[in-house]
């Protein structure tokens, strides 16, 4: 068991790198994924290999785990969820305005652009600091 959890965390970091390699956008997120999936599994190894005597005021016997390393990961896992889910909504809407997801096409390939004429809402065009405000004509 000793030997098997930094195996997985090497695996998953590996298999993490492998995919960030990659060219398609989704394996290079599931590839970040990964790396800090492996990185919270080695945070959690290195802070709670050495059982501790029990805390003051506890007279409970037995090895007690320094909480620390815990707290950081649920923090780091928590902050990898939303990072992931933000990433993959990017991934998405990227896919749909160029129509591919290799991170090499999408470097060399212009942005989309619209015509000015379009809005978000015809009725309340935005007002912009190169163009002023909408006129409607003379009051």
């Amino acid at each position: 068991m000793e030997l098997l959890l930094p195996l997985l965390a090497a695996t998953l970091i590996g298999a993490g790198v492998f995919l960030v390699l990659s060219r398609a956008l989704i394996r290079l997120i599931l590839g970040l994924s990964l790396i800090s999936y492996g990185a919270n599994l080695s945070i959690l190894l290195a802070g709670a290999g050495v059982a501790r005597d029990a805390p003051p005021l506890l007279d409970l016997a037995g090895p007690h785990n320094d909480p620390l390393p815990q707290a950081l990961i649920l923090t780091a896992i928590v902050i990898g969820f939303g990072t992931t889910a933000l990433l993959l909504v990017l991934a998405v809407r990227a896919y749909q305005a160029t129509g591919t997801d290799h991170v090499q096409e999408l470097v060399e390939r212009p942005d989309p652009m619209e015509p000015p004429e379009v809005f978000a809402d015809p009725e309340h065009p935005s007002v912009s600091p190169e163009i002023g405000p909408a006129r409607e004509g003379p009051r």
